[in-house]
């Protein structure tokens, strides 16, 4: 009987210790701002050194069993540049426009955007930081197919301001990713596309939380909750129009 209870005993403090072994620690929001921008910088660094490009511009997670992306650049040797606001944008080579059909992207302009957006969180897990909490935000290339037209987070109507219930609501910041448009206007847009053309990715945006909504209030995209988290854009921008005057903000 004491055999049979002490094989019981070691049993659960086995599966006690291998459950402590497998569970993650939960986030915690640092209570200095600059703590959290240093994890998203150093998850940004991670995630570049961890993902290629692949023959039509998608991002891709190296493989640790598979040689047949042994070859492939990590996205941090393709010249990644890193604006002010910490946001850093990566022009895939041979899949820009022509100098001759490009067209300059202005940050009133209506924009037809293709491609993947994901959110993440950056979290400090035992001095290994690293993007978690992935979330989808915009997909158009597994979902229907079309490129978006007009998306509020590059830029948000007058008639969307002046109909806010909230001082919050009524400001564009709510509602826009200003690293997003900071370093989308350094793309040019290719000359309207149609929308059954196939996709050949630009390029990519990593936008850390500092340049997306930050700790402020925002617009609840997808009944999310964005605070702290960076955003990466994996896109081609189809077309640009100029705005009419009448929903350029004040």
């Amino acid at each position: 009987m004491k055999k049979i209870f002490l094989y019981i005993l070691a049993g659960s403090l086995c599966f006690s210790a291998c459950k402590k072994d497998d569970e993650t620690s939960p986030y915690v929001e640092p209570e200095d701002i600059a703590t959290q921008n240093t994890y998203d910088d150093q998850a940004i660094k991670k995630f570049m050194d961890e993902n290629y490009l692949d023959t039509q511009g998608n991002i891709k997670a190296f493989s640790t069993t598979d040689t047949i992306d042994d070859n492939e650049k990590k996205l941090s040797e393709l010249s990644p540049i890193t604006l002010p606001s910490g946001t850093i944008y990566i022009m895939r080579s041979g899949a820009q426009p022509s100098p001759a059909a490009g067209k300059t992207i202005e940050s009133t302009d209506i924009i037809k955007i293709m491609g993947r957006v994901y959110s993440y969180l950056a979290v400090n897990s035992d001095g290994n930081t690293s993007f978690q909490a992935k979330a989808a935000f915009l997909n158009t290339i597994d979902g229907t197919g079309i490129p978006v037209i007009d998306p509020m987070f590059y830029y948000t109507k007058k008639s969307i301001l002046e109909s806010g219930t909230t001082d919050a609501a009524k400001k564009a910041s709510y509602y826009q990713i200003p690293g997003f448009r900071e370093a989308l206007q350094k793309f040019k847009a290719f000359d309207n596309l149609s929308n059954e053309a196939p996709y050949n990715l630009q390029g990519v945006i990593i936008v850390p939380s500092r340049a997306a909504f930050a700790r402020n209030p925002h617009y609840p995209y997808l009944n999310t909750s964005y605070r702290n988290k960076s955003f990466v854009f994996n896109f081609q921008i189809y077309g640009r129009e100029d705005r009419p005057n009448g929903e350029k903000q004040d």
